[in-house]
């Protein structure tokens, strides 16, 4: 008698557990004939007949289903000796407004992975208030005043920063405003935020009508690259945009340095290890660099 391989005795247990060849060949992603093949192999090397072949299917003899209880249990064995071998992976979760997710995030995971293989990052998009033990996050990032609170920690992303963005082809075509009153006449488009409407408001001058009203800021820039007008937002969501030259920046609100991007994320007793490296990344990718101690 042969001694079985591996690979015949994941086929076997496979066929074993949905007695049919077909089922065990989609489970393994193999041929119904290659698992046929290497069961009828595998009872030729034990000289034991494993299967009973029925019209529909297969049925097992008493032999084969004894033989399975120990096999199927070896293979588990192997399994959970092999998984014990693999590096455990931390899983942070990491709360993102949908515009800063498409314009910023999405393009920096992959540098985020190949630095940090052994922390899963998953992207959950909201812009909704978070509370971190209720919705399961780790770390979250939102827009607008500094947040306040005992529960957590917080640190600055970035600025707001607001800046007038328009596709070159279309800047090429209009006067140059210096200030937002030249803005008027200009083929606006507004986002969720209101910026344009916020920054007429504060001149004390009536905001026109926008050409464009989009609800989220990734939107207005998408119709900003494609001539449709010019947007005002955040320079952390165009600046990829306006390095590669598919947007040309027209005009910066003054700042409001009471508003920005922040970082929040829960006081270390409730944060696993990996948090740290995220903030940390998230901060540095921001052009910040800051590195703290969360103790």
């Amino acid at each position: 008698m042969r001694n079985p391989n591996l690979n015949a005795l994941r086929m076997f247990d496979a066929a074993a557990r949905h007695l049919t060849f077909r089922a065990a060949a989609e489970e393994l992603n193999l041929t119904q004939g290659a698992v046929a093949q290497q069961v009828r192999r595998l009872e030729a090397d034990l000289g034991h007949r494993l299967f009973t072949r029925l019209p529909r299917g297969l049925a097992l003899t008493d032999t084969g289903r004894r033989y399975h209880a120990s096999v199927s249990e070896g293979l588990a064995i192997i399994d959970a000796a092999t998984a014990r071998l693999a590096p455990k992976r931390d899983r942070i979760t990491l709360s993102v407004p949908p515009s800063l997710a498409s314009k910023w995030l999405v393009p920096r995971l992959a540098a985020f992975h190949a630095a940090h293989p052994g922390i899963e990052l998953r992207t959950v998009a909201s812009e909704g208030l978070t509370d971190f033990a209720r919705d399961a996050v780790n770390v979250a990032i939102r827009q607008g005043k500094a947040p306040e609170g005992n529960s957590f920690n917080h640190h600055q992303l970035a600025p707001l920063d607001l800046v007038a963005v328009a596709s070159p082809t279309l800047v090429a075509t209009l006067p140059q405003p210096k200030t937002i009153k030249e803005f008027s006449t200009l083929p606006l488009i507004e986002d969720g935020h209101a910026h344009w409407d916020l920054a007429f408001s504060r001149a004390k001058l009536t905001a026109p009508a926008p050409v464009l009203s989009f609800n989220q800021t990734t939107l207005a820039l998408d119709a900003a690259t494609q001539n449709q007008g010019i947007a005002l937002a955040p320079r952390l969501l165009a600046q990829d945009a306006l390095a590669a030259g598919t947007l040309t920046e027209l005009w910066q609100l003054p700042t409001d340095p009471s508003t920005g991007f922040h970082v929040l994320w829960p006081d270390k007793r409730t944060s696993p290890p990996a948090t740290k490296v995220v903030v940390d990344w998230l901060l540095s990718q921001a052009s910040r660099g800051f590195a703290f101690d969360m103790s």
